[in-house]
């Protein structure tokens, strides 16, 4: 379905689905959050090793109940909201009945299920599709589906075309039936209009069209303005990764990289295949751990852990002393399910804020190495940086990327850059702005730019170059071994 035209209309609802928590926020024409919601979302659930499950129907509770918070908080006439960006976690398999209802929890991008030829947990269902699609069909009673997250390494798409492929092997290959499928639509495509159930379920008023984006990482993309200029993007969330756009798909069998569905309708985003599996989280994790021992600090000057933990580690000299982190705590490779996170090197002048500094450094430097690996081998090298997700939030983090890298690194004002990216879809749909262009140049503003420290750069290359580049051959022996004994 192409883009309607709407006259008058003043706000945009945008829906930021997390691995941990989602987020419903409400933007005006001119990208300024006006209202949000924000749910976390409940623990995981593991039936066995590696499964990661989301509860119930945790993902679409959680989604009623930051709608909710978003509309209760609005000033605004909620009729006046010209259109929903629908945007929700990637690579998850969701499998539903002929209503549409969940056959079986929601598969997690962190559980090997959700990747591969289907091994179906479940005989009674209808459908395959992806959380965006789950979502449409609950908020319009559509079958339809944004083509752009419906990735090709992951289901039947066509990555020239975007379209279910033509090739009836490639459904064979993924264990999958054409007439399991939903129908693709386009990003800023009307998926369907608000039901009156969805309506009633969550506060947004009947009939307002929902808007297909892409897969989440593209969406923060174009929420950060990766599409204008020869920038990069190290987007630091729960998966941490690094991403450049390309006007073209490069499938030759990149090494360094994958072509992902991108931004924009036949344009691409180039993302690197070392990216870190739990990234935020081991940083939360970290956090917690240590700050059982600085409760009283923190509640006597009132910052929180993460905040006095990054004042801290900006004390620390570039590389911590020679306390070296491996980042591995999760990762998703069924062929290697010895790995571990490593922090070695401890000396009498380590304390919790070179612990804390040293993880940073090791996420850096091994997106670094990733990233750097995909420029090489794309030619493609930015001038700039952006920084997005929840790391970007700490000052000393991005410094350490600026560093690291030896470029200059930006953050924008809207720190949610996914839900960004949600409104600006919505508002191009909804004929806010004309195109995507002027969309983000309207919406996306620079907030502040961290220039690199040489000399640190100095220190950052040789310890990556002599040191931590090629850690991981001496330490997997050892890992394999521990894991023989203790799994």
């Amino acid at each position: 379905m192409k883009g309607i035209k709407t006259m008058g209309e003043k706000y945009i609802m945008a829906v930021d689905g997390g691995t941990q928590s989602t987020k419903v926020l409400i933007f005006d024409v001119k990208g300024n959050v006006v209202a949000e919601g924000r749910q976390k979302l409940r623990p995981m659930i593991a039936p066995e090793p590696r499964y990661q499950l989301h509860p119930d129907d945790d993902l679409w509770d959680s989604f009623v109940a930051a709608c909710k918070m978003a509309l209760e908080g609005f000033k605004g006439d909620p009729k006046d909201i010209a259109g929903v960006g629908l945007c929700t976690i990637r690579c998850c398999r969701v499998i539903m009945k002929e209503d549409g209802s969940l056959a079986y929890p929601v598969i997690d991008w962190m559980d090997p299920r959700a990747y591969g030829p289907c091994d179906f947990p479940t005989s009674d269902f209808n459908y395959l599709t992806t959380t965006t699609g789950y979502f449409t069909k609950r908020l319009t009673g559509e079958f339809r589906d944004t083509a752009a997250n419906n990735l090709y390494w992951q289901c039947p798409t066509d990555p020239v075309t975007w379209l279910w492929s033509d090739d009836d092997s490639k459904f064979d290959a993924f264990n999958m039936k054409r007439s399991q499928m939903t129908e693709l639509c386009m990003p800023s495509d009307v998926l369907g209009q608000v039901t009156g159930e969805a309506s009633v379920a969550t506060g947004i008023p009947e009939g307002i069209p929902v808007i297909a984006t892409a897969n989440d990482k593209a969406v923060e993309a174009l929420g950060t303005g990766l599409m204008l200029g020869n920038l990069g993007l190290i987007s630091l969330g729960t998966y941490s990764t690094g991403m450049m756009p390309a006007d073209r798909l490069i499938m030759d069998n990149p090494v360094a990289f994958w072509s992902n569905f991108g931004c924009i309708p036949h344009r691409y985003l180039l993302e690197t295949r070392r990216g870190i599996h739990r990234g935020m989280w081991t940083v939360s994790w970290l956090s917690e751990l240590l700050g059982g021992n600085i409760s009283d600090e923190v509640g006597r000057r009132g910052v929180s852990v993460l905040e006095l933990l990054n004042e801290e580690a900006a004390q620390v000299p570039a590389g911590s002393h020679g306390l070296i982190t491996i980042p591995e705590w999760l990762v998703l490779n069924t062929n290697q399910p010895f790995k571990k996170g490593i922090m070695i090197g401890f000396d009498v002048r380590h304390g919790r804020a070179h612990m804390f500094r040293s993880l940073l450094e090791g996420i850096i430097l091994k997106l670094y190495n990733g990233f750097s690996n995909m420029c090489n081998e794309a030619g493609i090298f930015p001038e700039r940086l952006i920084a997005s997700g929840g790391g970007s939030k700490g000052d000393t983090f991005v410094q350490i990327i600026a560093d690291v890298f030896g470029l200059p690194v930006t953050r924008n004002e809207i720190e949610d850059a996914a839900g960004t990216g949600s409104a600006i879809w919505a508002a191009v749909a909804t004929g806010i702005y004309p195109d995507f262009d002027a969309a983000a140049k309207a919406m996306v503003r620079v907030k502040d730019t961290f220039q690199p420290n040489m000399e640190n750069h100095t220190v950052y290359k040789r310890l990556n170059d002599e040191v931590f580049r090629d850690f991981v051959k001496s330490t997997d022996p050892i890992l394999e071994k521990t894991y023989e004994i203790f799994g």
